[in-house]
């Protein structure tokens, strides 16, 4: 079976099991760290002629953030319909001039979800998407907040390394759907007919894209069935890089299975520069698991590693805002891409390899011997990783 035959069945069974259908037709660019991507989008913004939709998790006060705040206010001024979305946990540390900048300029600013207003449950559940469209042609999705942390080129601890995507196509249908599905909980317009005129979407390149939405409500979510699928369907090769890696006990089991059978697996993840240690070390008590069953595990080095990039077989590729955790499969808004398409997965396997240089192998042996303070670390985390 050939690459593209490969690529089709897996998208044959994709779509059967989360009946979504992908699309042909679109034009996909990997935007590699902050350097490639603020400037991407930016630029974007500033071309927009009639609306701009931004939705985000993270948006932090600094240059970025100040950045972004003036480029929309600047097309807000000129008559462009803004729209932003903030998640209210995500973006409660942005800074309220930066917010009031925006409302003075025409910007219609809103918040996912209050903490102040909802219940318990409602609180847990948020936003995790990050979505920008231009015009209603011009998209982008993937790892990246608003915010300093992610500007630079990962070449050090203050330059998070992270993975987004530019997109024209069809495929902007489900972005925008995504980007609809929470703006109207804010009981916020659907459209505006003046402004939205839902033009068709040409067949800007030779992609094939299939969107996926996870959502924050209780239960089973697409995510979840996205990323299992695609464990059990790869049979020669699973590299996964994310952020926060705290999967559920069948998944993880799945990717054991997977190298038990003889795949070859690698995991990638925050190493020395992980902003949540917490977080880490649910992860952590999962390695053993991971080691005995023959998966790689390594520690990227550099800086913060906030990437979410799935690859399977060289052929098909899940990339976008969920991690391979809990709060993504089961809690939080997310929104994920699956890129049917060989020459786009190569390019995400030669960022992984790249990546890999500058990575350490964790050895099982030498984690077997562990402190003790670490072991019972990890088994008190143990006991809230249904939540993180």
């Amino acid at each position: 079976m050939d690459e593209a035959q490969r690529s089709d069945q897996i998208r044959r069974t994709l779509e059967g099991l989360l009946g979504s259908p992908a699309s042909e037709g679109n034009d996909v660019v990997v935007l590699r760290n902050g350097d490639q991507i603020f400037g991407a989008m930016l630029d974007c913004i500033a071309r927009a002629e009639r609306s701009i939709d931004l939705l985000t998790f993270i948006y932090w006060t600094g240059t970025i953030g100040e950045r972004f705040a003036d480029a929309l206010s600047e097309r807000a001024r000129h008559g462009v319909r803004v729209r932003v979305l903030l998640d209210a946990l995500g973006a409660r540390n942005m800074d309220d001039e930066l917010v009031e900048r925006m409302t003075g300029s025409g910007c219609d600013v809103r918040w996912f979800r209050p903490v102040q207003s909802g219940g318990l449950g409602e609180v847990n559940h948020r936003t995790h998407r990050k979505i920008l469209i231009c015009d209603e042609v011009i998209g982008f999705t993937g790892g990246v907040g608003i915010a300093d942390e992610w500007a630079g080129d990962a070449r050090d601890e203050t330059e998070w390394r992270d993975t987004h995507f530019r997109l024209e196509g069809p495929a902007i249908l489900g972005l925008r759907g995504a980007f609809i599905d929470n703006w109207a909980e804010t009981e916020g317009d659907l459209f505006d007919p003046a402004v939205d005129l839902f033009p068709p979407q040409p067949q800007s390149g030779h992609h094939t894209v299939q969107v996926v939405k996870g959502a924050a409500e209780t239960g089973w979510s697409d995510v979840s069935t996205m990323f299992r699928a695609l464990v059990q369907l790869a049979e020669r090769r699973l590299r996964i890089t994310t952020a926060y890696f705290n999967p559920d006990e069948y998944l993880l089991e799945l990717i054991c299975d997977a190298a038990r059978r003889g795949v070859e697996v690698h995991l990638l993840l925050p190493g020395p520069h992980a902003d949540k240690r917490f977080v880490q070390m649910a992860s952590e008590s999962t390695y053993a698991t991971l080691l005995e069953a023959g998966v790689t595990v390594c520690y990227f080095q550099p800086s913060m590693l906030h990437a979410k990039v799935m690859t399977i077989d060289g052929v098909v590729a899940s990339v976008g805002s969920a991690n391979v955790n809990n709060r993504s499969t089961q809690f939080d808004e997310e929104v994920n891409l699956v890129l049917h398409d060989p020459d786009l997965t190569a390019i995400l396997d030669a960022h992984f390899d790249d990546d890999l240089e500058r990575s350490v192998a964790i050895d099982l042996e030498r984690w077997e011997d562990r402190s003790l303070v670490q072991k019972v670390a990890e088994k008190v985390v143990e006991t809230a990783k249904g939540t993180i």
